[in-house]
C-alpha cells in the first residue's frame, strides 16, 4: 500500500574534490531504465560530479559489473539501476534478493553505492518510481552514492601520526652503520 505522505530527502551535499561516478544499468525495461538514468545523471551533475554509463544484461549482473569496475578502474562511487517486476515464477525473489545482497556486500567492503534497482509488482509501480518528475528513484540512488562518498571522505582523513612512530633520527636501516661507506 502506497502512502501519499511526503518523505524526507537529505539536502544536497558538497564534494571536496572532483568525483567520478559509474552508473551501471540493467535496461530490461528500457523506458523505465531511461527515466532512471536521466534522474541519476541530473543529480550527479547537480553535485558537480562526472559520470560514465554502462549497461549489463540484467539486475544480477549489476553487482558483478560494479565489482569489476572497482578493481580495474578509478571511480569514486557507483549507481545501480534496474527494474524487476514480479512475474509468475520464483525467479523474481531470486533476482531481487541476490542483486540486493551483492550490492550490500560490496557496500560493506567500503564501496559507495546507491541502489536504484526497483523491485515492484507491476509496470504502473515502476513508472511511478522511475519518473524524474515523480519519485525519481534514479536521482535518489545517485544522491545516496554521493552522500556516501562525502561521508567516506570525511572519515578517510590521513592516518599519519596515529599510533607509534619513532622519531626520524631513530630510524636506521639494518646492517648499515653510520659513516660506513657502501658500494
Amino acid at each position: 500500500m502506497a502512502s501519499n505522505e511526503e518523505h524526507y530527502t537529505m539536502p544536497r551535499g558538497e564534494l571536496d574534490k572532483p568525483t567520478k561516478i559509474l552508473i551501471v544499468v540493467a535496461p530490461y525495461y528500457r523506458q523505465i531504465a531511461d527515466q532512471m538514468i536521466e534522474g541519476a545523471q541530473a543529480e550527479i551533475e547537480a553535485w558537480g560530479a562526472t559520470h560514465d554509463l554502462v549497461e549489463v544484461p540484467g539486475a544480477l549482473e549489476v553487482p558483478t559489473a560494479i565489482g569489476i569496475a572497482e578493481r580495474m578502474s578509478n571511480f569514486d562511487g557507483y549507481v545501480a539501476l534496474g527494474c524487476v517486476i514480479r512475474g509468475e515464477t520464483t525467479h523474481y525473489e531470486t533476482v531481487c534478493n541476490d542483486s540486493s545482497r551483492g550490492i550490500t556486500l560490496l557496500g560493506l567492503q567500503g564501496l559507495c553505492i546507491g541502489n536504484g534497482i526497483l523491485t515492484v509488482e507491476n509496470m504502473d509501480q515502476a513508472q511511478a518510481r522511475a519518473e524524474v518528475a515523480g519519485q525519481n528513484k534514479g536521482g535518489g540512488a545517485a544522491a545516496a552514492a554521493l552522500h556516501l562518498i562525502a561521508l567516506s571522505r570525511k572519515w578517510g582523513a590521513s592516518r599519519k601520526g596515529v599510533g607509534f612512530q619513532p622519531s626520524r633520527d631513530e630510524l636506521q636501516i639494518a646492517s648499515a652503520a653510520k659513516d660506513t661507506p657502501t658500494a
